[in-house]
């Protein structure tokens, strides 16, 4: 989960520069608010469905969604307005993440394989 986390973080840095010129920062920014609510909402749903993938792509989608809505809600009782294309930068980033987790994670079935690190411990020292 660590490597995946430091791999989206990578992966944002280094596209937002390139592409700086084509997309608003403020895309770039919602995008990045959406992966990182979004990695907190599969870290929860997973742990509350134990490790079920279904639900843990849905609560990073659904936990993306909500910080989106809750953006855009401030933006609009600041005085601004509702931006869609915000909204839908922010629900990506999340999906994103989701879809991440779930094409990295091992996995056997439905659920995640919890990985045995004692059983990885026993192995090193018979060698």
């Amino acid at each position: 989960m660590r490597k995946l986390i430091i791999l989206i973080t990578m992966g944002v840095v280094f596209n937002s520069q390139s592409i700086h010129s084509q997309i608003q920062e403020d895309k770039v920014l919602h995008f990045a608010a959406g992966a990182v609510s979004g990695a907190a909402g599969a870290l929860i749903a997973s742990k509350i469905s134990k490790r079920n993938r279904f639900w843990t792509v849905t609560g990073s989608v659904a936990a993306s969604l909500v910080a989106g809505l809750a953006k855009e809600a401030i933006d609009k009782s600041n005085g601004g307005k509702w931006d869609n294309g915000d909204l839908g930068a922010t629900v990506l980033g999340g999906a994103v993440v989701g879809v991440s987790i779930e094409i990295f994670s091992k996995k056997e079935g439905k659920y995640y394989v919890k990985r045995d690190k004692k059983r990885k411990r026993k192995i090193k020292t018979l060698k």
